[in-house]
C-alpha cells in the first residue's frame, strides 16, 4: 500500500513539474487577466469569436483520431524542398521574405518585423512530440538574425509562439508585439513588460513610425488545457508607403469583408491557405477561401502562408498551394509564390514560379 502511494505521489509531482515548465507559458492573471475581462468578446475569463465558432466535429473529437490514425501517405514531400538564401540586410523599399509555415520578415527601409518565428524542429512543447519539418526547410535559424525591431506574434499556438525561438532572438528584438494577453507568456519567458506591447482587436499601437492595428480573426488559442485566455488576432500594418494585412490563423468570415470596406485597398495580405479539413472547418480556411478573403480585402497581390514547413492536418503537403494558385487564376487574384527564403520587393515584380511541382511526390 506504502509502494502504491509512493509510486502516486511520485507520478503526481513529476506531472505537475511537467506542467509547469516554462514552455507552456502562463496565463493572463493580475491587471492583465482584468483587462481581457473587460473585452468586448469576453465571457467570464474565455474569449469569444464574432460569430459563433464551434471546435467539435458532428461525430466528436474520436473522428479527429480516427481520420489522424488512418493518415496519408502524401501528407509529406518524398523530396528536399529547395530554398534560396535570404537576404536580411535591409536597404531602402519594403521588402518580404517568407521562410516557410507563418513565418516571414518585413524589411522596411532599415526597419526589421519579424512575425511568427519558428525555427525549432517541431511545432510542439517538446521536440519528441509533434511531425518534424519537412526536409529543407531549415536552411535558417533564429541565431542568423541581425537585430529585429519588431517580434510580431498572433497569437500563443506552438506554431506561431514558438518558445525556443523566442528565448534565441529575445535579446536582439527591440520590441514585442502580440494579441491580449498573450504578453503573460513573454514575461514568464524574461521578456521586461516595457518591451511588450498587447493589443485587443481595433486597438492601434505606433512602433518607430509605423501603425500597427489589431483586427479580429476566427480561430482560438491555448497552449495547455484552457482555450481561450488569450486574444487571437489579425494586424493592419501602415508605413508611409504601403498597407499591409497580416492575417495570422482564422477560419474564413465576414470580418474580411469588412476590414476590405473600412481599411482597403491593401498592397499585400499574407493569408493562411494551410491546415485545413472539414472536420474544423471554422478555424482554418479553405485554400478557395483564402482567396474570398483577399478579394473581400480588396489585396492587390496574395501571399499564401501556413503551409511548406509542417505537416498539421490530413491533406496532401502541396494540395493548399494547388488549390489557392488555381483558385487566384480563375478569380483574376493577383498572387505571389516565393520559394522559402527568396525575397521580394512590394511592388514588384512579384515571384510567381510553380516550383512545387518539380518536387517529386507519389502524386504527381
Amino acid at each position: 500500500m506504502y509502494i502504491t502511494l509512493f509510486i502516486l505521489g511520485a507520478l503526481s509531482l513529476l506531472v505537475y513539474a511537467i506542467l509547469t515548465l516554462p514552455v507552456f507559458g502562463r496565463l493572463p492573471e493580475g491587471a492583465r487577466l482584468e483587462r481581457i475581462r473587460r473585452l468586448p468578446n469576453a465571457q467570464g475569463d474565455e474569449l469569444q469569436n464574432q460569430s459563433l465558432t464551434s471546435m467539435v466535429p458532428e461525430d466528436g473529437y474520436f473522428a479527429i483520431f480516427k481520420a489522424m490514425l488512418k493518415g496519408n501517405p502524401n501528407s509529406r514531400p518524398s523530396a528536399i524542398l529547395p530554398h534560396v538564401s535570404p537576404e536580411l540586410d535591409s536597404v531602402s523599399g519594403t521588402k518580404v521574405t517568407w521562410f516557410g509555415h507563418s513565418s516571414y520578415l518585413l524589411q522596411l527601409d532599415t526597419l526589421k518585423i519579424l512575425v511568427d518565428p519558428i525555427f525549432s524542429k517541431t511545432p510542439s512543447p517538446f521536440s519528441f512530440i509533434g511531425k518534424k519539418q519537412y526536409a529543407g526547410t531549415d536552411f535558417i535559424s533564429a541565431e542568423d538574425f541581425p537585430a529585429i525591431d519588431v517580434l510580431l506574434i498572433t497569437h500563443d499556438h506552438y506554431d506561431h509562439m514558438d518558445y525556443q525561438s523566442i528565448l534565441k532572438l529575445k535579446d536582439s528584438v527591440k520590441h514585442f508585439l502580440t494579441s491580449a494577453g498573450a504578453g503573460s507568456h513573454l514575461i514568464r519567458w524574461g521578456i521586461p513588460a516595457e518591451k511588450i506591447t498587447e493589443l485587443a482587436w481595433e486597438e492601434e499601437a505606433v512602433l518607430f513610425g509605423l501603425k500597427f492595428t489589431a483586427k479580429p480573426a476566427r480561430h482560438f488559442t491555448g497552449r495547455l488545457f484552457k482555450r481561450n485566455r488569450t486574444l487571437w488576432s489579425s494586424f493592419i500594418l501602415e508605413t508611409p508607403e504601403h498597407k499591409l494585412f497580416l492575417g495570422g490563423d482564422s477560419g474564413y468570415d465576414s470580418h474580411f469583408k469588412l476590414i476590405g470596406e473600412e481599411q482597403g485597398p491593401f498592397d499585400l495580405a499574407i493569408l493562411e491557405c494551410g491546415q485545413y479539413n472539414e472536420l474544423w472547418p471554422l478555424i482554418h480556411m479553405f485554400p478557395e477561401q483564402t482567396v474570398m478573403a483577399a478579394k473581400d480585402l480588396k489585396a492587390k497581390v496574395l501571399l499564401p502562408v501556413h503551409w511548406g514547413k509542417f505537416t498539421l492536418a490530413l491533406h496532401d503537403w502541396n494540395d493548399s498551394v494547388l488549390r489557392v494558385t488555381k483558385s487566384a487564376e480563375e478569380s483574376a487574384q493577383q498572387i505571389t509564390t516565393p520559394l522559402m527564403g527568396e525575397t521580394f520587393v512590394l511592388g514588384g515584380p512579384y515571384p510567381d514560379t510553380k516550383w512545387w511541382l518539380n518536387v517529386e511526390n507519389g502524386k504527381q
